[in-house]
């Protein structure tokens, strides 16, 4: 069981998951939406393409793009398309 924890609360847990450069990345249905928020900024991976971010809002305080996820990965990294990794404080444990 993987679980990705912030401020107290539970953003995602699962207990399938993948593996990619040292990041557990969720399937998007087991992540709790009622803490994401949609961020404007993106970045590219040479090989896994365009990521798109989330702001995480848990008890009134916001960590901004501290989830990332590829909505049109490249064939390289099909496995994680729409899959939600995080960093910026948030404790992911396996």
């Amino acid at each position: 069981m993987a679980r990705a924890i912030w401020n107290g609360a539970v953003l995602a847990e699962s207990d399938t998951y993948e593996m990619v450069e040292g990041n557990v990345y969720f399937p998007p249905d087991t992540i709790d939406k009622t803490y994401f928020r949609p961020s404007s900024s993106h970045t590219t991976c040479p090989w896994k393409g365009l990521a798109s971010y989330y702001d995480v809002e848990v008890n009134g305080q916001v960590n901004r793009n501290a989830a990332w996820y590829y909505p049109q990965a490249k064939p390289a990294a099909q496995n994680i398309q729409n899959y939600v990794a995080f960093w910026h404080g948030v404790t992911v444990e396996k």
